[in-house]
């Protein structure tokens, strides 16, 4: 994936010059705005998918890299990759910064006390690290990472992040599960996490999808939307039963 061109070193392999298209995208830097549209606009043709695939790893790929954009302070902007697997019909996605990292970034409203709280604020639908009120702005709606895990999670495949010392893994559904459901609070799911990893100042996300296209496949789809909605107006009416002392 261009690794050692990356970092200008000498491969120890001798496999000689690998052709990219249709199986991986090399290691890219995102820095603007402008990065980002050639980047996707590059991405999408070469990994050989269908025309409804594509708007979705489009998506996921545009969240990514505009949280990062947005969101990290990182001046070397940010570092991007995907690979296709064509047998198992999968696509892989990375993307890492080394920004001010997730607990700085929530901790401007929302005041976190560990980086594993800030990063279950990060994937919980409808909290942004700009504003506290429910289902964020017009500019951010703290929908992205909660709509890019279930994505994963929908195709029963991984999605990991780290920020600081704090790292959250979905792990894959059971096989024997015929219904996925999605849940609103991160800690719901089956997943793994630690709050006591090498501390990483950055931000690293990557995940898995499989690109089965079936009716069960776009119904999931929609159900994002669904519990992200709900998610709001649940949280909303709470709020709403809180005792105000005045």
């Amino acid at each position: 994936m261009g690794l050692y061109n990356f970092v200008s070193t000498p491969s120890p392999f001798n496999y000689g010059e690998r052709e990219p298209s249709g199986r991986f995208i090399p290691l890219t830097i995102i820095k603007t705005p402008e990065d980002q549209s050639k980047f996707i606009a590059d991405t999408v043709p070469l990994l050989h998918i269908s025309e409804s695939h594509s708007s979705i790893i489009k998506y996921i790929l545009g969240e990514l890299i505009r949280n990062s954009l947005e969101h990290s302070g990182s001046i070397d902007g940010a570092v991007v990759a995907a690979q296709y697997y064509r047998d198992t019909n999968r696509v892989s996605i990375a993307i890492c910064d080394t920004g001010i990292g997730i607990w700085k970034s929530m901790n401007n409203v929302w005041h976190p006390k560990t980086d594993l709280e800030a990063i279950k604020l990060a994937l919980t639908p409808g909290i942004t690290g700009t504003t506290r009120r429910e289902g964020g702005s017009s500019d951010n709606a703290g929908a992205g990472l909660f709509y890019v895990k279930s994505m994963a999670q929908i195709t029963r495949n991984h999605f990991v992040i780290y920020s600081g010392k704090a790292e959250y893994t979905l792990l894959m559904s059971r096989p024997d599960l015929k219904k996925i459901v999605l849940h609103p609070n991160p800690m719901d799911d089956r997943c793994s996490y630690m709050d006591n990893a090498p501390d990483f100042g950055g931000t690293l996300v990557s995940l898995d999808l499989t690109m089965d296209e079936t009716p069960e496949f776009t119904a999931l789809i929609d159900m994002i939307g669904s519990v992200y909605d709900d998610a709001i107006r649940d949280r909303k009416r709470n709020a709403y039963r809180e005792p105000r002392f005045i």
